[in-house]
This record gives structure tokens, sequence and C-alpha cells, in this order.
């Protein structure tokens, strides 16, 4: 199922454990750590970061994929939860963010107590809209009957 190696999925979890430490979660307690491997092969990390103002709250995998992008990442190979209690998987919206950098990404989610499962994001967020939904522009390279 996975194109990544053993190590490095190891290493993925491992640095999503230990971001999961300095999550701020005064609210809920919840405390998420994801880290995302670049196609590079550079490690990105993110934390939950909660407001309270809840709908301003952002997830640890959105935090995990901006650091990635400022640093100039397009393309992601894999991503790493770490959660509670229970394996949990990105919620939808993360879903979503992370399709915009690579559908066909592993995504492995482990619990606090070392459960694990991995899918494949395309499993999780089947016939999703991303980059691929848009056609060209009427007119633009690429289009058909356009000179480009």
């Amino acid at each position: 199922m996975s194109r990544q190696s053993a190590e490095q999925i190891e290493e993925l979890v491992a640095a999503a454990r230990q971001v999961r430490e300095r999550a701020y979660a005064p609210y809920s307690g919840f405390h998420v750590g994801a880290a995302v491997l670049a196609a590079g092969g550079e490690l990105f990390v993110g934390a939950n970061v909660e407001n309270a103002s809840y709908p301003v709250s952002v997830c640890a995998e959105r935090n995990a994929v901006a650091a990635a992008v400022s640093a100039g990442v397009r393309e992601i190979e894999a991503v790493a939860v770490v959660a509670g209690d229970e394996v949990t998987p990105p919620c939808g919206g993360c879903r979503q963010v992370l399709n915009e950098f690579g559908p066909d990404m592993l995504v492995v989610s482990e619990s606090v107590s070392g459960d694990r499962r991995q899918w494949r994001l395309l499993e999780l967020l089947p016939d999703a809209f991303g980059p691929r939904s848009f056609h060209p522009a009427p007119g633009s390279a690429g289009s058909p009957g356009s000179a480009g």
C-alpha cells in the first residue's frame, strides 16, 4: 500500500507525536499533531490551534500543509496524524486541503496508545473536487482549439 519506506513512516509518525505536545487546545483538550512528507523528502509539522471563537481554530494537518507550502512545497506524499485515544483520520476539511497537494498520498493515523491505521487519501475522499475538476478557460493555453 505504501510507496514510503517503513523508516520514513516511523519518522513521520514520530514527528507528529512530538509536535502534538505543542498543540494549543485549552477548550476541547483534544491535542493533535500532524506531519507531512514532501515529495522532496522534507518533513513539516503542525499542531492544532484552538480559539475561543471555535470556527477560527485551525487543525494540525492544515498547519503542517501551510508550513510546507510556505517553504515552497507543492506536492505531499504522506501525512501522519496523532490525536486522542482512538485512531482519528483527518476531518473532511483537512482531507480537502490535503487533496490539493496529493490525492494519492498515504494517510497514517495513530492513537496516543499506538494503535495505527493507514489509507490512501483517495479512499478517505473518493471523487474529490480538486485541481483536476477545473477545465482550461476557452482560449487559454492547453484548451481545445487554442494555439498553445
